[in-house]
């Protein structure tokens, strides 16, 4: 049987996705048939086989990946079909930024069970939810909380933060940054008692410290990338969002294309603007505490942080060489790593097979995909193929370049 398969894949459509084919989740959906309205915000296209969204297969009966996989192990392996229940263990997405994402943290595996057993209407599943983010554009997020002495910095920049966090528990934690041989698990507890601080000051207050901060920033023409930060934040949530001042505890990181970040269990985040490639293990589960209109779950977000931290820099991920063309970024969890294929005109790249079940998507450019049998499959933009585990895959080039990643499972055991 055949172990290339063309899919059709959805978009997902939420409030903060740019407009129409600005997006490149709307542009990439447009190659496979989806119409694009140029008023409706396209912030995600899923590529998997969560029920939320499921790709289809773009033969004469529209099978479901899902049930494609399901109804042929040899797709998988019979490692990875036993050991994800015959599913595909990750999603892989493309993002499509206008307006910053909700402050948030993913359930690792132990949480995420009892969150979905306490609580279904807000938690849709049981799984952990760690995450890779790829920059397709020029990117930006909040991620991980920033060295101690930062922060520090920034209580003394922004008194008006102090004033929720409370001038006592800012003073001790100003004084525990100036230590060089401080306690780590000692400084994790005050950073937690900072952030719950913050994230549980009374919303009057929160409005009228934030109001106070915005109308200073303004009348001083603050032009640090911080304060400029803080005023578009407050400027696309309006009201008094608190996650506004998150901005001051967490990393702001800006990456150009190719460069990455790993999301693991617990550990806060908000992507701000740009277009990225994003791979996650297959859950919906989201608990946010800002910059949303949506729910917010304060408390449990305050106490399963690690609260680990450190620069911006070292959030980032370092690619290895997979290939003569290709980057591989392989973040530290058994359900996905992800490939990155470059090529120039006239250049041909050989990928040998994998042990597992892997999903690719054009970005820009085009080409050829030819697998076992030497058939010949187009890939130009927004092409999204599903391969089979164990195929040979051999990318060719003509007078274009080409740039394609590719989402994979390899058996843990």
């Amino acid at each position: 049987m055949s172990a290339i398969y063309r899919l059709q894949s959805k978009t997902q459509s939420y409030d903060w996705g740019k407009l129409g084919d600005v997006s490149k989740a709307a542009t990439y959906a447009k190659a496979s048939g989806t119409t694009i309205d140029n008023s409706k915000p396209y912030a995600e296209l899923w590529m998997g086989t969560h029920p939320n969204a499921p790709s289809i297969v773009l033969d004469d009966n529209k099978t479901t990946l899902g049930d494609l996989i399901k109804n042929n192990p040899a797709l998988s392996t019979d490692a990875i079909y036993k050991q994800y229940n015959g599913d595909l263990p990750f999603l892989f997405k493309i993002l499509s930024i206008r307006k910053a994402l909700s402050i948030q943290a993913h359930p690792d595996k132990t949480l995420g069970a009892r969150l979905f057993k306490d609580f279904p209407e807000n938690y849709k599943d049981p799984n952990h939810k760690p995450e890779m983010a790829i920059a397709l554009t020029p990117f930006e997020a909040l991620c991980g909380f920033r060295p101690l002495e930062e922060i520090a910095q920034h209580m003394q920049k922004y008194p008006e933060l102090v004033e929720l966090i409370g001038k006592e528990t800012s003073e001790e934690f100003i004084q525990a940054a100036g230590k060089s041989d401080g306690d780590v698990e000692q400084n994790k507890a005050l950073l937690k008692k900072v952030f719950a601080g913050l994230m549980h000051s009374p919303q009057e207050k929160v409005t009228a410290s934030l109001s106070k901060l915005v109308a200073r920033l303004n009348e001083s023409k603050a032009d640090d990338t911080i304060s400029k930060l803080i005023l578009r934040l407050d400027q696309q949530y309006p009201g008094g969002d608190v996650g506004v001042f998150s901005s001051l505890l967490l990393n702001y990181v800006s990456m150009e294309p190719g460069q990455a970040i790993f999301l693991g269990a617990n550990e806060p985040h908000a992507y701000l603007s740009g277009d990225c490639v994003e791979c996650m293990a297959t859950s919906d589960n989201v608990v946010r505490a800002g910059l949303t209109p949506k729910f917010k779950d304060v408390d449990v977000l305050v106490n399963m942080l690690t609260y680990r931290y450190g620069s911006a820099e070292s959030q980032k991920m370092t690619p290895v060489k997979m290939g003569d063309h290709t980057l591989l970024y392989d973040p530290p969890i058994d359900e996905f790593s992800v490939a990155w294929t470059k090529m120039e005109a006239n250049e041909t790249e050989n990928h040998k097979p994998l042990a597992g079940p892997s999903i690719i998507i054009a970005t820009s450019g085009r080409g050829i995909l030819v697998g076992d049998d030497n058939k010949q499959h187009e890939l130009d933009e927004g092409y999204i193929y599903f391969v089979g585990a164990n195929t040979t895959l051999t990318a060719k080039t003509s007078d274009s370049n080409l740039e394609f990643y590719r989402a994979f499972s390899l058996p843990t055991q």
